[in-house]
């Protein structure tokens, strides 16, 4: 299966009221996240990995014991982030739906001691990276980090929320003030009807 780029779910320009300019949606989505597919699609063109699903490219060829990720878990599973994170912020206001509140309660204590966590995550993550809330294999809701592009897949998690924090998704708007980023993407940007549904 060869990766294709997904169309956003939303205009370029929908999320810059929200603090999220068209012009960094042009260079995350259009240029970053295209070399992913691109890079990908090269990466596995006559190995084993080409026809899997991306799914399956991911958990095949993680090892994190490796000093370096090879170029196409690297490619795969950014491309795979990128798809989950674009579906994951909406310019519509949302409201977090009841069944996920109670979950987010149960796991964390409060809605509101889970921010801090996340936001914690994503800004204690050092150099590039993701912080996830994720359903764990017990069932339970916690919050995760990983570096570069792993993701909650490697770890037979399931991706609830990602924040991509690496640099090119927030300079262009945050500059070095990724706090400042984290703080408005779950404050105004998560597509919290979205999270729900992937429990």
């Amino acid at each position: 299966m060869a990766f294709e780029l997904p169309d956003l779910p939303y205009a370029h320009d929908a999320l810059a009221g929200k603090g999220m300019s068209k012009e960094t949606l042009e260079f995350h989505h259009d240029i970053h996240h295209k070399a992913y597919v691109d890079n990908g699609n090269k990466a596995i063109a006559g190995t084993e990995w080409d026809g899997k699903s991306v799914e399956e490219i991911i958990k095949g060829t993680y090892d994190a014991n490796a000093v370096a990720q090879s170029g196409i878990f690297n490619n795969a599973s950014q491309f795979w982030n990128h798809n989950q994170f674009w579906e994951m912020m909406t310019p519509n206001d949302s409201s977090m739906p009841s069944e996920l509140e109670s979950a987010i309660t149960d796991s964390f204590g409060s809605v509101d001691k889970f921010k801090e966590e996340f936001a914690a995550a994503g800004a204690g993550q050092f150099g590039s990276g993701w912080a996830w809330l994720v359903k764990d294999t017990d069932g339970g809701l916690k919050v995760t980090k990983t570096e570069n592009g792993v993701n909650p897949l490697c770890f037979n998690q399931t991706a609830l929320l990602g924040l991509d924090v690496w640099e090119h998704s927030y300079y262009i708007d945050f500059r070095n003030k990724r706090p400042a980023y984290i703080d408005n993407f779950l404050s105004n940007l998560v597509n919290w009807e979205n999270v729900a549904s992937r429990m």
